[in-house]
């Protein structure tokens, strides 16, 4: 049976089986003829992109492969223009807040082991999580789940965790636990059950679409990759009501995935919204950095040149990576 049959929710009839195994061969067959001639550092990434479609935790599939070289060396996706600043963990620069609605003077910065937020103490939410993630060898174990959430001190709103009790909305990891805890260990995967890292979140767009982007953000895309940057955080209403005066409850939330391969940028830009239901593809929420902006009032990758920018925010991917 095939790799991709074997992901698959449900047992494949065996004409079908044998189809997708006979593609998976083709697929291998043209990309083995096309890697003979590729320059040195292309073939040594490919290399490591074709070793991580054997690895099961992974998630990267021959198709996969196929789609990514096409994607990063062919396909005319990317910007040539990269940001050149500190990218230890926030790409292009620190978020800025440049309307009301985002509450400049209320953003405070607030840097973790493997994270950094924009916290506002008026809206008891952060208002962007920034991390990276890169791939490695074998994705280990992680510890345990710690078993509560915890006060950040550093903030003014000093939210705790009972303000959500009852209240229908789970506590929603921005730096999500996962990623963090398998690349940093576990007094970084602590911190990311800061309340500063918490936002309301409906419990079938925070287990499913949201899950969902998460695992592809902690496996597949620094398995296929290298290394991916995100940014993401809350879209708010004009007038959003609050966890017991105190925790305001967006109406959706953004990702923004950032990729650099040779010297150029890609982006994958989504808006999910808090009712979105468990099933079906994140495609439909594909958006662009420019509309998240609008949103928001926030402006990311700020560190770019003002046309590199203005080019990168306005495209809006096609299809998931």
């Amino acid at each position: 049976m095939s790799r991709l049959s074997r992901r698959l929710p449900f047992p494949l009839p065996r004409a079908a089986a044998k189809w997708i195994l006979g593609l998976n061969l083709a697929v291998g067959a043209v990309l083995g003829g096309w890697f003979l001639f590729q320059p040195a550092a292309r073939q040594e990434e490919v290399r490591r992109l074709v070793g991580n479609a054997f690895e099961r935790d992974k998630r990267v599939t021959v198709l996969d492969v196929a789609w990514d070289v096409w994607q990063l060396y062919y396909a005319d996706t990317a910007s040539g223009r990269i940001a050149t600043g500190d990218k230890t963990i926030v790409y292009g620069g620190v978020p800025r807040a440049y309307t009301t609605t985002a509450g400049a003077a209320s953003l405070r910065v607030l840097a973790n082991q493997a994270y950094v937020v924009g916290y506002h103490d008026g809206l008891g939410n952060p208002l962007w999580a920034a991390y990276r993630v890169q791939d490695m060898d074998r994705i280990p174990t992680p510890a345990a789940r710690p078993e509560k959430f915890e006060v950040d001190r550093r903030t003014a709103a000093r939210i705790t965790p009972d303000v959500y009790a009852g209240s229908g909305y789970d506590r929603g990891h921005l730096a999500p636990n996962y990623a963090i805890a398998t690349r940093h260990g576990k007094a970084a995967q602590r911190e990311t059950f800061l309340m500063s890292n918490v936002s309301p979140q409906l419990h079938a767009m925070n287990a499913g679409v949201w899950r969902e982007l998460e695992q592809r953000i902690a496996t597949s895309y620094p398995a296929r990759y290298g290394e991916v940057w995100v940014l993401t955080g809350p879209v708010f209403g004009a007038q959003p009501r609050r966890l017991r005066g105190s925790v305001a409850v967006p109406e959706a939330f953004y990702l923004i995935v950032i990729d650099e391969n040779e010297g150029k940028l890609r982006t994958l830009a989504l808006i999910v919204p808090q009712e979105a239901p468990p099933e079906g593809s994140p495609d439909r929420y594909l958006t662009s950095i420019a509309e998240i902006q609008r949103r928001t009032g926030l402006d990311f990758l700020a560190e770019l040149e003002d046309d590199a920018e203005r080019a990168i925010e306005a495209q809006r991917a096609t299809r998931l990576w």
